[in-house]
């Protein structure tokens, strides 16, 4: 929204935090259903300038939302304080172990597929259901960061509505 230019992006973000915002989510590649992956290059190209920015004028926590363990990386050093990964470290093998080795918290977001495929994956059985499905499927996430050095006191879970479920199945 925010991409053109990085002085109306700060503005945004100082907003929220006077209106009480708590975190500031910095993001390069929409994750809508059906949206087309950025490539990586463009990724920082988007979200480096604004994160640099926000931090030369306020502490408030900065998330980086990333798929990419390189974005992450180049985020956090230029000041993010969190990685929010919508794949919950599926898409890129090294997303884990970059997170571990900064020490930083990540956030573990449920999603099926990826932003293109992920609305034809809302099939869960009748046995499992979205709830029960979405948690183990979020639990074996917590534990393959847990196995990559990311203790749990690190990890937010984040069940994704809207990725991967239906009406009904967000609504559960």
């Amino acid at each position: 929204k925010f991409s053109k230019s990085v002085e109306d992006a700060l503005a945004q973000a100082l907003q929220m935090e006077k209106d009480g915002a708590g975190i500031i989510d910095i993001g390069g590649e929409s994750t809508r259903p059906g949206a087309e992956a950025v490539g990586i290059e463009e990724e920082l190209r988007r979200v480096l300038p604004i994160i640099e920015r926000i931090r030369e004028e306020s502490d408030i926590p900065i998330s980086i939302d990333t798929r990419n363990a390189r974005v992450a990386q180049a985020a956090i050093e230029a000041g993010a304080d969190i990685v929010n990964d919508v794949s919950g470290g599926t898409h890129d093998q090294e997303m884990l172990p970059s997170v571990a080795s900064m020490g930083v918290p990540m956030i573990l977001m449920h999603m099926r597929g990826n932003p293109k495929t992920m609305q034809a994956l809302t099939n869960y059985t009748k046995n499992e259901g979205v709830l029960s499905g979405v948690m183990m499927e979020l639990m074996a996430r917590s534990k393959a960061a847990e196995a990559a050095g990311i203790p749990r006191w690190l990890q937010v879970l984040d069940p994704g509505i809207g990725f991967a479920k239906d009406v009904d199945g967000n609504l559960s």
